[in-house]
């Protein structure tokens, strides 16, 4: 049902570039997004130096929809300042200028803004910090400077603001250092700052810090915007997919390259679930490695952690289960049995075919509902947003969220209040189209841009994920199909039908608002 994307989220992407650093680029891609390198070794055709024309490239080949490109700040920073940018050193006032030039050229030729990444659970391929993460309030605004006198852009930041490193004695501190950069940034550039908006499980305390910012940023002139996802950002753990919880265990680690078959008769001898039950975890954030601290921080506190781990069920024969109750989670299931959490996760993954998914609600499930998460949403400066459309597609499937915002909020929901269908609409349509200054699209109107969704409102669901390997290379990648979306059609032409790809390819490039 999406008739138009933003490419370029969290800092990374694939301009601007130096032909010598195309690995690197792919490498930065497969660490923090997650997409396997091989696929995008195979699947990138390059022939751009710069982001105009990369921009260009992107709009010459076929698309079913329309997609907006932000400048990536690691790509960037890349380009003007080499292996400098992935030592992490400050940038000098000439590569500020270079880079506040670059980004100036991009926006003025059409790309709709500038994203930076600053989260610590981002990590390249090889388990260096990424290029702009600990960029300065010096460049940050450098680059906000590049705003001066374009037509409407837009800036977008990801931070998890030090809540890794943060104690209790001095989270709030580091927060509010963090946001007063960002700040700062959309001060300089006086344009509209989207930032990300989680309820996180590491820092329950933080979202509710980051609205009172935000809000007060709005009281003083600033236009802050919270990018609010409509579901807890659940990580699917099983035997096929990039993680679980058993690969930080010695003996599972001897076997995790076998085909899941092989694995499934291994799990299920007794003597080897003995001797795995009975041993420590190890510690897989290491140097070199690509797993963010956080996976060793949930699996040593993995009692505490199984609290919100569920398995993934589906309800009513479609709509998996995105806001379980407490009493079915595997500490809850541990505790009936007497048992570890560990062992009763070990049983379901040991079971069936195999293809048992655990749903670890890790962001937006704080006490057990999306009680919280409702409130977020209905916040004046949320944005629907979050949805991971092409990343981390081993952990993650969350390309789905505009389906689970029809049939959970408008149409399933019993744990709590419902949305209008009205309210749904305009939030994942009108809001977003102005927030990024896309004023031909976002409402159904005479000499709006035909962008529009027939569907079932009471069938409309996504379905349940699954793994898939049609990837460049045959990468792995989860899939979620969904049912009741009887037509999608992108400036008037049917891209879907009845749930079916058509041949139609009317997507284009969208440029920034023009002066």
């Amino acid at each position: 049902g999406v008739t138009t994307v933003v490419m370029g989220n969290c800092g990374v992407g694939f301009a601007p570039v130096h032909n010598h650093d195309h690995d690197r680029l792919i490498e930065l891609m497969q660490g923090v997004e997650e997409i396997p390198g091989t696929a995008l070794h195979e699947g990138i055709r390059w022939g751009w130096n710069s982001f105009t024309d990369y921009m260009r490239a992107l709009d010459a080949a076929p698309h079913a929809i329309d997609f907006a490109t932000l400048v990536p700040h690691d790509a960037l920073r890349l380009y003007v300042m080499g292996d400098r940018a992935a030592e992490g050193q400050a940038a000098t006032d000439d590569d500020c200028a270079r880079m506040r030039d670059l980004l100036r050229d991009a926006m003025r030729d059409g790309a709709i803004g500038f994203s930076t990444g600053r989260s610590d659970n981002h990590r390249t391929a090889r388990g260096e910090e990424t290029p702009a993460s600990e960029a300065d309030a010096r460049e940050l605004n450098a680059l906000a400077s590049a705003y001066a006198g374009l037509p409407y852009r837009v800036l977008h930041a990801v931070s998890d603001y030090d809540c890794i490193r943060a104690t209790p004695d001095n989270e709030r501190a580091l927060f509010d250092r963090e946001y007063d950069l960002l700040e700062g940034m959309a001060r300089t550039a006086n344009r509209p700052l989207a930032v990300t908006w989680l309820e996180r499980i590491n820092a329950p305390r933080q979202h509710r810090w980051l609205a009172e910012r935000a809000e007060g940023s709005r009281a003083a002139g600033l236009d802050v915007r919270l990018q609010t996802a409509c579901r807890p950002v659940g990580i699917l753990n099983g035997l096929d997919t990039s993680f679980n919880v058993l690969k930080s265990y010695p003996s599972y680690r001897e076997i995790h390259k076998l085909p899941v078959a092989d694995r499934l008769a291994i799990l299920r001898d007794p003597d080897f679930k003995a001797r795995l039950l009975a041993e420590r975890p190890i510690t897989l954030a290491q140097p070199g490695s690509s797993v963010p601290p956080l996976v060793d921080i949930i699996v040593s506190k993995l009692d505490e952690s199984a609290a919100v781990m569920f398995p993934l069920t589906v309800r009513d024969g479609a709509l998996p289960d995105y806001e379980p109750d407490p009493s079915t989670s595997f500490a809850a299931q541990a505790r009936a049995r007497g048992t570890s959490a560990l062992e009763v996760i070990y049983d379901y993954l040991a079971d069936g075919d195999g293809g048992n998914l655990v749903y670890f609600p890790i962001f937006n499930y704080l006490g057990g509902s999306l009680d919280g998460l409702d409130q977020m949403m209905r916040h004046p400066q949320a944005l629907f947003a979050l949805g991971d459309g092409g990343a981390h597609v081993g952990t993650i499937c969350d390309a789905s969220f505009q389906t689970t915002m029809l049939a959970h909020w408008v149409r399933g929901r019993t744990r709590g209040p419902r949305w209008s269908m009205e309210q749904a609409v305009e939030m994942m349509s009108a809001r977003n189209a102005d927030h990024l200054g896309l004023t031909d699209r976002g409402r159904l109107l005479v000499g709006q841009r035909a962008d529009i969704n027939i569907f079932d409102a009471g069938r409309i669901a996504p379905l349940a994920p699954q793994i898939v390997r049609d990837l460049p290379a045959g990468g792995r990648r989860m899939m979620q199909k969904s049912q009741g979306m009887l037509a999608t059609l992108v400036a008037g032409q049917t891209i879907l039908d009845n749930g079916e790809l058509t041949d139609a390819r009317p997507g284009r490039w969208v440029p920034g608002a023009a002066s």
